[in-house]
């Protein structure tokens, strides 16, 4: 059973796959090769790349990416290692350095979204988690701030929903106003027939008046009608053209923004790291992840 469940789950990949390969990076004259680790024992079961810096050995070779998983290194498992560990293996390494590694690949065309999303999902994630924890791992704690515009989309939202259902209820509405419309004009034709066949005057009169008073029932209910339909139209514009045309433009912007920030972020990560590196004179063992 738990064999199967293993296979089920490693069988569903939400259409995307992970290829694995080697890379052998050359070091430079500062004995590194370009990029920073996170991850590792005993909070991470795994080690990962964080960031390829620009033009260093890593960059320039160019199989490592943001995000893949580091298995071996010079032929050597990291499976259960701590990055301290892993980042002193690398260092003692002279001259050229082999990296098994595992790299997770989306559509193309879905890439850019899913980048996103995750993204999103980590500062939900990393927002209530600890300190300690989020450190181990190379995230930052620092959430990026709501937007305004993201609240106003929010309330655009909450509007729409309760536009829509006005729209079903304000329908229903109407149909049993026209339902009824139309038995006032059924009973205004029987009276006005019942008047004009009566042979008693007062009694004719009478039925005539009632007849008529049904006919005024069922006009003024058209009227009515005719004149609330313009509104239901242009709510319906609103639900079904104003709305889906804005909702993607408004998406666009705040992921673009979203992206900035954590652009800005992540220098301002950076900034600080080498601000902690020159204030020590060494690399930091506790630091968030490690630069190599």
């Amino acid at each position: 059973m738990s064999d199967m469940l293993d296979y089920e789950i490693e069988e569903d990949k939400l259409g995307m796959t992970v290829t694995s390969g080697h890379v052998v990076l050359k070091k430079d004259a500062q004995n590194l090769i370009g990029i920073s680790i996170g991850g590792g024992a005993p909070p991470c079961p795994c080690l990962y790349v964080v960031q390829i810096f620009d033009n260093t050995p890593a960059a320039k070779e160019g199989s490592l990416a943001s995000g893949n998983e580091i298995v071996g290194v010079n032929v050597q498992s990291v499976k259960g290692r701590t990055k301290v560990e892993v980042a002193r293996m690398i260092q003692s390494i002279k001259a050229e350095v082999t990296f098994n590694y595992n790299k997770l690949h989306a559509d193309p065309k879905e890439g850019k979204s899913l980048d996103i999303v995750l993204k999103k999902v980590k500062h939900r994630v990393v927002e209530n988690m600890n300190t300690n924890t989020a450190d181990a791992l190379g995230l930052s704690r620092a959430i990026l701030c709501s937007d305004g515009l993201l609240k106003k989309q929010e309330e655009m939202e909450r509007t729409a929903t309760m536009y829509s259902g006005l729209i079903i209820q304000t329908r229903r509405l109407l149909k049993a106003i026209f339902d009824l419309s139309q038995s006032h004009k059924a009973f205004g034709e029987v009276f006005c027939d019942i008047g004009v066949r009566e042979p008693q005057p007062a009694a004719s009169e009478a039925f005539s008046q009632f007849g008529e008073a049904h006919r005024n029932m069922e006009k003024f209910a058209i009227k009515m009608l005719k004149t609330v339909k313009p509104m239901i139209s242009d709510l319906n514009t609103f639900l079904h053209k104003a709305v889906p045309d804005t909702r993607p433009t408004v998406r666009k912007y705040l992921d673009a923004k979203f992206e900035y920030l954590l652009h800005c972020l992540k220098v301002k990560e950076m900034d600080d790291e080498e601000y902690s590196y020159a204030a020590l004179q060494e690399p930091s063992l506790q630091g968030r992840h490690w630069k190599l």
